[in-house]
């Protein structure tokens, strides 16, 4: 299972795994920094303490004994301060900074003058240092807690070199997953009813070889497509001749029942070519020049035409709305549509509705025996017929829905297949169109 914070991109995966990784050398490099500069600063903050405190300490020895209470304030610095104390009944530290504070000042002083370093469990002082002078006057001084402090420069001068290279590698991943996308939405694009389109071959030398093999397959497809639909406008085309002549002659017999049922066989031959014929330009949709349409009289136009032929279609509800599509592949997707609820359920109803911004709806509506779930999908492929719900007796040649499924994909829509919403008995064709037919 993926993480929600894992991204589902390429892009963004390659890239989250190099910023995580450079703010982590960013981070190692940084403490590695203070580190070491944090323990140079130690070093030179105890020579440098070690120095000033046996000068202090020679400059108290040479003033009078009344006068030095007022000297010891001016003494003070920043990290650590002195006071004429006596001595804290404690043990000596034994911290490594501890140590190396009594070994510097120690090698600063007399040999014969003793330097111990103690924890005064005082808040916000390290160490104490305790001694005597000369004339035995005891001298304390508090050192506070080493800070070693980081400049606002210094970190924004990190934070900026990180968004540098974070970027930098941002624009190296799209430079190398453009390829990628641009591979998968030509590939979005290839279809018979779609013009080829072939890939830029430039770039790196693995991008322009996958280019190459892309726009070589692209164009076998397209042959292949071609070929067939060509076969298939060939073979229907050439079938109509001798169907011609199969009905002259068999006007000449004198059996009027071998006739009729030659005639009956003949007919429905010549509906299985005129459907080859028309499943076969229904990729050519796409040559039609777009305009724009009003789908309301579309619409009405249709139901009227078929009533005009007294057969029971009518537009139960359709609102006005236009879009820019191809006209006459759209009358024939919907006729299609209209013929199929015609033969297997005897009426049809359309409706046309703005589903939602930028998309209409037209749905075909029948009240005959439907299509069962699982062979919704199936019978939107050419040639499948569903012997339960839409036998042979009717005629039909498994293309009707076939070409209208084709002809949504050239208008930029799709066509659903699926049962009536309103619970009832019946199939519901969805014909889902764009206002805008895409670039």
């Amino acid at each position: 299972m993926t993480s929600r914070w894992w991204p589902r991109s390429l892009f963004g995966r390659i890239l989250l795994v190099m910023a995580l990784g450079l703010a982590l050398a960013h981070a190692l490099t940084f403490v590695l920094a203070f580190t070491e500069r944090s323990m140079t600063m130690r070093r030179a903050m105890v020579s440098y303490f070690a120095s000033d405190v046996a000068s202090s300490v020679a400059m108290l020895e040479r003033l009078p004994a009344t006068e030095r209470a007022q000297w010891v304030d001016r003494l003070a610095r920043r990290n650590y301060r002195f006071a004429l104390a006596e001595p804290l009944d404690a043990p000596a530290d034994t911290s490594q900074l501890a140590r190396l504070v009594a070994s510097a000042v120690a090698a600063t002083l007399p040999a014969d003058r003793a330097v111990q370093v103690i924890d005064p469990h005082v808040p916000g002082t390290e160490l104490r240092l305790q001694l005597r002078l000369a004339d035995g006057t005891p001298l304390a001084v508090d050192m506070d807690e080493p800070r070693l402090q980081i400049s606002p420069w210094v970190l924004g001068a990190l934070a900026l070199q990180l968004a540098l290279l974070v970027g930098l590698c941002a624009w190296a991943v799209r430079a190398a997953t453009r390829p990628l996308s641009t591979l998968a939405d030509a590939a979005d694009a290839l279809g018979a009813d779609r013009p080829t389109v072939p890939l830029a071959e430039d770039g790196p030398r693995e991008v322009v070889r996958a280019a190459v093999a892309f726009n070589h397959m692209q164009q076998r497809i397209q042959a292949h497509l071609q070929e067939r639909m060509q076969i298939l406008a060939a073979v229907s085309h050439d079938l109509q001749t001798p169907i011609t002549r199969l009905r002259l002659r068999a006007d000449l017999l004198d059996d009027t029942t071998l006739r009729d049922k030659l005639h009956a066989d003949l007919a429905e031959m010549q509906s299985l070519v005129e459907e080859g014929i028309a499943y076969a330009r229904s990729s050519q949709a796409v040559r039609e020049p777009a305009q724009r349409v009003d789908l309301r009289a579309l619409v009405e136009s249709i139901a009227l035409d078929y009533a005009d032929a007294g057969l029971p279609v009518q537009v139960l509800q359709a609102v006005d709305v236009t879009c820019d599509t191809r006209p006459q592949a759209l009358r024939r997707l919907l006729c299609n549509l209209v013929d199929n609820a015609l033969k297997f359920a005897g009426a049809a109803e359309l409706t046309l509705e703005a589903e939602r911004p930028g998309q209409c709806l037209v749905r075909v509506i029948d009240h005959g025996p439907g299509i069962p779930p699982a062979d919704l999908a199936a019978v939107l492929q050419p040639y499948v017929r569903l012997e339960d719900s839409r036998n042979r007796g009717t005629g039909g040649t498994g293309l009707g829905l076939a070409i209208a499924s084709e002809l949504a994909k050239a208008l930029g829509g799709r066509l659903v297949l699926g049962p009536r919403a309103d619970g009832a008995q019946g199939l519901e064709a969805r014909v889902e169109l764009p206002e805008a037919l895409p670039a």
